[in-house]
């Protein structure tokens, strides 16, 4: 494909005044924001999103898992594949206002600037808001994208029960947003994402854009180790069978694991339970989940079965019971080196410098990667920080994003 530039930018005010106006959307008596999915939070935050693409003429398109899509089309070009860009606006507790949110309205911007400008797409472009991105009241995550790429039945995720004992389902319905159009409805041409990078990267090394090349495998597992409570004060350490420092030994481990691997290989224990859980009574259980990434399928195999032969000689070692149950996995993705090369191009025709890179988190892309030609594109998070309210990308960055988005989405959907 030949890169053309059509010179075009971003009204900046209006991307950068919406993002904030949504940020304002779910905010608790302690200003802490939190749109979780299904939400109350996420239905006003939805419905926000809902009325500006009514007002750009968009046609509203709603599916059963309550993914959100708004379409840009003309008659001419009504029966092509779309151009889709999109992501999601569901967020932690206590989040910041750029993760997600940023993709999608730079996604409506986009085509607001086209619109504006007189563009006439050879194909519609669709801008996607997809459902329970963030899995922290249904599991699992990227919930809304995975459906939709046929990687989990609709019924089975409206099923969901979630952390308030609530069925997704039902509260879909209750929301408003339980549509009628079956997941995968529309076939995307390509699907680009924008998003902070919510890592340390870009900014440590002064450059403004990511061209995203590929995304982690993704492993989580839960452990859970068996030992037997006993005394703290008059139990010797060498009669022990702690299943608090096996686990301890587990975390180490896999720290060394992952220090070995040259950057290759990350590990992390984010949560860690004992049993009795007193302070003067050696733990006769620990349960804790360990989440492994590698962007190589055959190093991410390679450390799972590491760990399973490590747990298999820390039960006879330190005789305890060790079992694990795999939680999440998800397989790494290589996304399509054509848009890949538009990102970076884009980024040169604006003058900006940009770096192939791999991403650390999961993102729809991961999954809209099963149906069609994608990439993402990353701009600067200070300090790497996100899932945090000190979350905090330049306006600056926000809007060079938003025009090397522009310049690839024009590319995408004027040449065939």
């Amino acid at each position: 494909m030949t890169f053309t530039s059509l010179n075009l930018s971003i009204k900046s005010d209006r991307l950068l005044n919406r993002l904030q106006e949504l940020g304002r959307i779910g905010r608790d008596n302690d200003n802490k924001l939190s749109r979780l999915a299904a939400s109350d939070a996420d239905k006003a935050g939805r419905d926000l999103f809902v009325t500006w693409m009514k007002e750009s003429g968009l046609e509203v398109m709603i599916d059963r898992i309550g993914n959100i899509f708004g379409i840009w089309y003309s008659p001419e070009n009504k029966n092509e594949a779309p151009i889709m860009i999109g992501s999601h606006i569901d967020t932690v507790i206590n989040a910041g206002i750029f993760d997600g949110c940023y993709g999608v309205l730079s996604g409506l911007e986009i085509i607001n600037t086209l619109q504006e400008t007189g563009f006439i797409p050879t194909r519609p472009i669709a801008v996607a808001a997809f459902t329970n991105e963030e899995g922290v009241r249904y599991t699992p995550d990227m919930m809304g994208s995975l459906v939709f790429a046929g990687g989990l039945p609709v019924d089975e995720a409206l099923a969901t029960v979630g952390t308030d004992g609530t069925l997704l389902g039902e509260e879909l319905e209750r929301i408003g947003y339980a549509g009628k159009k079956d997941p995968g409805f529309i076939k995307p041409h390509a699907y680009i994402e924008l998003h902070i990078e919510q890592g340390p990267i870009l900014e440590k090394m002064g450059i403004p854009i990511g061209a995203v090349e590929n995304l982690q495998g993704i492993s989580w597992q839960r452990i859970m180790i068996e030992g037997v409570a006993n005394h703290a004060g008059t139990t010797p350490t060498n009669m022990r069978r702690d299943a608090g420092l096996a686990a301890a030994r587990v975390i180490t481990y896999l720290r060394d694991r992952a220090n070995n691997s040259n950057g290759q290989t990350v590990a992390t224990v984010g949560t860690i339970e004992f049993k009795p859980n007193a302070v003067n009574v050696i733990p006769s259980f620990a349960t804790f989940t360990v989440d492994l990434r590698d962007p190589n399928e055959q190093r991410l195999q390679d450390e799972e079965q590491a760990l399973a032969n490590y747990l298999k000689e820390l039960a006879s070692s330190d005789e305890v019971t060790i079992t694990s149950e795999q939680l999440v996995r998800f397989q790494p993705v290589s996304f399509d080196e054509t848009i890949v090369k538009l990102v970076e191009q884009a980024a040169s025709g604006c003058g900006l410098q940009s770096k192939r890179m791999t991403s650390g988190a999961g993102h729809d892309a991961q999954m809209m990667a099963r149906v069609c030609p994608t990439a993402m594109i990353f701009v600067p998070s200070i300090d790497g920080i996100s899932h945090n309210p000190k979350e905090y990308t330049k306006d600056t960055d926000l809007v060079a994003g938003a025009n090397v988005l522009l310049d690839v989405v024009s590319n995408l959907a004027g040449n065939d």
